[in-house]
This record gives structure tokens, C-alpha cells and sequence, in this order.
């Protein structure tokens, strides 16, 4: 894991950044990247990171001037070889795209794109977007992806064992795509069409199975849920790849998924997501963030791969500390705290601690089946200062000796 690490650190020469500077004359190209995170550049900028460098390694005779303003578009391009509890080991590329600033807008606009072949056979295509019309009028976000995903599938509940599992295999498609208009300062409503469909969903387990998963639930070959959203959005984040402190973002959306458009099964669901970035102490740039993720059934029975499960949000993002898809259920509660401060007066290097809690009722109907904890620790390294993208490297631990490690490009809410 160590090695990994380092080895993902200095991926430095594969990094393309989209922004040109004005070349001045700098005496600190004989510092090197072993010290880059220890120094400040000259000037009224102090903030560095690895294309600054990969410029005084390479002794580049630009000084690169951070803006307050994003007046120019960035690309942030990162091939990498990474890790996952459940991935094992991949060979990925991971890109995001922030715009300039539009006119009337503080919010930028963002394009997050990935590509990733796994140890475990797994291929990962996705597309997700974030754009923001001219005066904000309008708000367009879009979630589109292609998997063809073996994974371990430990059945229903906050109580299922890590020791009992189906061995899944499945494609997928993805489309979710949503228009929202202002209504209010800040806040947004409007349509959305969901679409995931898998086929050749198998289950080459055949001993020490779920006791309630899979196969009790209804087993199929093919699954097809459609269905028509309301999207109420309240967001203030400027950038959503770094949230600033004071922020704050609310989306509620509601989900009807109807026959007569496809869907396999009349289900309707509601997903409530909330998150606030608070500085602490008061006036420094270190954020306590809080986020709250909640999918709740309410009318109708999912297919069994469309039930709330461990990180199924958009980023597959939360729960650190458990594998994606641990838990899975009819009803899923989620908190989560994370203090992010910096470790290096240049912003080179940061930190964070965190932790969440989790819990998940096995079938429709049922209670909550007690609070599942994770908490953990990472870094954060600066790969682009002028969209603030920086790479996530979080270790984190769960319950029954559940741990692992968790990458991300930019924060992970």
C-alpha cells in the first residue's frame, strides 16, 4: 500500500494541466520536488503544486500566479495505477474538467470523466457533469456510465457477514440525466429520466451464500428500472471538486419508476443529500465538513441490484471504512464528519480525519438494523492550485475488521 502511494505521487510527468503563464526568471529551480511541499514560491502567491514542481525539476522559467477568479478553463488529466477494496488493484485514467467562470454565475461548471479495468475483471466507463447556464438560469447534471462489474454481494441488512456472499456478475447501464431552472437565488427545481438497466446478471456462488440475499430476495437475469425524477437543488458551493467554507448544497430528488416506460417493476424512491462546510477555527482555511446521505424506498420492490447499498452515491464515495455495495437494503441512513486542515503553509499538502455511520433495514417494512461505524484518516495532494483539484488518499477502517484504501480526484464531498 506504501508503494502504491509513492509510486502515485510521482505519476508527475503524466499530468496535463490546461493553463499557460507568463515565464519569469525564478532562483528556486534548485529546489526539486522532494521539497516542493515545504517552501512558498516568491511573489503574492503562495500556493504551489505538482506542475510547479514539475517546473523546477525540469528548471521551466514560468511563474504560475494563483487568482482568487477561475478565468480560464482546466483539465486536470491523471493516468494511474490505483487500489480499492472492490477493485484490487486497476490501471486507470481520471479526468476533471473545470470552466471559466460564466457571467452571473459564482458556481463553475464541471466535467469528471473515468476509465478503469480492474484486477477483478471490472471495467469502469463514466461521465458525470455539472453545468450552469449563462446567469445561472438554468442547471443541467448528467450521470452516465458503462460497467461490466463482478463484485461480492453480502445480502440484506445492517447484520449480513462479511464471511457469507454471492459472487455477482453483471453489465450495466447507466443514464441519468436531469434540467433543473432558478426559482430563488441559489435554488433550483425541475425533471429528471433515470435509466439503469443490467443483463446477464449471474451468480456463480453456490456454497456459504447470504442468508437473506440475492436468491431469497428474487433472482433475475435481466433488470430494467425507468423512471421520471423532481429534482429541488440548493446549491452555494462555487466549486464542487473543493468546497469552500460557509457553503452549502441540498438536493432532494424523488424518483417514480414506471412500467409503461420500461421499468420492470411501478417503485417509487426518495434520496435526501445534504452537506455544510463550516471553517474551524473561526477565520482559518481549515473546514470541518458535514454530509448526510439518505435512499429511502417508498411504495413498490426494486430490483435487487437498484436497492440503497454502500456507496452508491454518484461518486461512490461514501463509507469509507466497507467495501462498495457491503451493505445493502430497503432503507439506507447516512452521516458523515470530516475535519480537512493543511499540513503545509503552501497548500501543497493537507490532511483530513473523518468518520460516518450507517444504517440499513433488510426488507420493506423493517426496522433499522443498528449503526454500522467507519472513521479513518488521509492526505490530500495539490495537483491543480487554480481549480483546487487536489488527489485523495484516505486509509479507513470499519466494523469487523473491515479496512482499506480510498482514492479520489478531489474532495469526497
Amino acid at each position: 500500500m506504501q508503494r502504491f502511494i509513492i509510486l502515485f505521487v510521482f505519476e508527475i510527468g503524466l499530468l496535463t494541466s490546461a493553463n499557460a503563464q507568463d515565464t519569469i526568471n525564478s532562483p528556486l529551480h534548485k529546489k526539486n520536488i522532494f521539497t516542493l511541499a515545504f517552501y512558498k514560491q516568491p511573489g503574492k502567491d503562495s500556493m504551489v503544486d505538482i506542475v510547479d514542481g514539475v517546473y523546477r525539476v525540469f528548471k521551466v522559467n514560468k511563474f504560475r500566479e494563483k487568482n482568487d477568479a477561475i478565468n480560464k478553463a482546466y483539465l486536470t488529466l491523471i493516468p494511474t495505477v490505483e487500489y480499492s477494496l472492490v477493485t484490487g488493484m486497476a490501471a486507470a485514467v481520471k479526468t476533471s474538467y473545470i470552466f471559466a467562470n460564466v457571467p452571473g454565475v459564482q458556481n463553475n461548471s464541471t466535467i469528471f470523466a473515468e476509465l478503469k479495468y480492474t484486477q477483478n475483471k471490472q471495467v469502469v466507463a463514466q461521465w458525470v457533469t455539472n453545468i450552469w447556464s449563462k446567469n445561472g438560469k438554468y442547471n443541467f447534471n448528467s450521470n452516465w456510465a458503462y460497467l461490466k462489474f463482478p463484485q461480492k454481494d453480502f445480502g440484506l441488512g445492517s447484520k449480513s457477514s462479511s464471511d457469507l456472499f454471492d459472487q455477482l456478475d453483471y453489465s450495466y447501464i447507466k443514464m441519468h440525466q436531469s434540467i433543473l431552472k432558478k426559482i430563488a437565488p441559489n435554488l433550483y427545481f425541475g425533471p429528471g429520466l433515470n435509466i439503469d438497466y443490467r443483463w446477464r446478471i449471474s451468480d456463480s456462488t453456490t456454497m456459504r451464500k447470504p442468508l437473506n440475499g440475492f436468491s431469497q430476495y428474487g433472482l433475475t437475469n435481466n433488470s430494467n428500472s425507468t423512471g421520471f425524477l423532481l429534482n429541488l437543488l440548493y446549491d452555494t458551493r462555487v466549486n464542487n471538486v473543493s468546497p469552500v467554507a460557509n457553503s452549502n448544497y441540498f438536493n432532494l430528488s424523488y424518483r417514480n419508476n414506471v412500467s409503461f416506460l420500461g421499468s420492470d417493476q411501478n417503485w417509487q424512491s426518495i434520496i435526501i443529500d445534504y452537506r455544510k462546510y463550516l471553517p474551524f477555527p473561526k477565520g482559518s482555511k481549515n473546514i470541518f465538513a458535514f454530509w448526510t446521505y439518505n435512499q429511502i424506498t417508498l411504495k413498490g420492490k426494486p430490483p435487487y441490484l437498484d436497492l440503497p447499498s454502500t456507496a452508491n452515491d454518484t461518486y461512490n464515495n461514501f463509507g469509507r471504512g466497507y467495501v462498495q455495495g457491503r451493505f445493502r437494503g430497503d432503507k439506507l441512513l447516512f452521516a458523515e464528519s470530516e475535519y480537512r486542515f493543511g499540513i503545509t503553509e503552501n497548500g501543497f499538502i493537507g490532511g483530513v480525519f473523518f468518520a460516518n455511520v450507517q444504517s440499513l433495514s433488510a426488507q420493506k417494512g423493517q426496522p433499522l438494523q443498528g449503526v454500522l461505524p467507519g472513521y479513518g484518516l488521509g492526505l490530500r495532494i495539490k495537483f491543480n492550485k487554480y481549480s483546487n483539484t487536489s488527489v485523495a488518499l484516505d486509509y479507513g477502517f470499519g466494523q469487523g475488521g473491515s479496512k482499506g484504501l480510498f482514492m479520489n480526484l478531489g474532495e469526497v464531498f
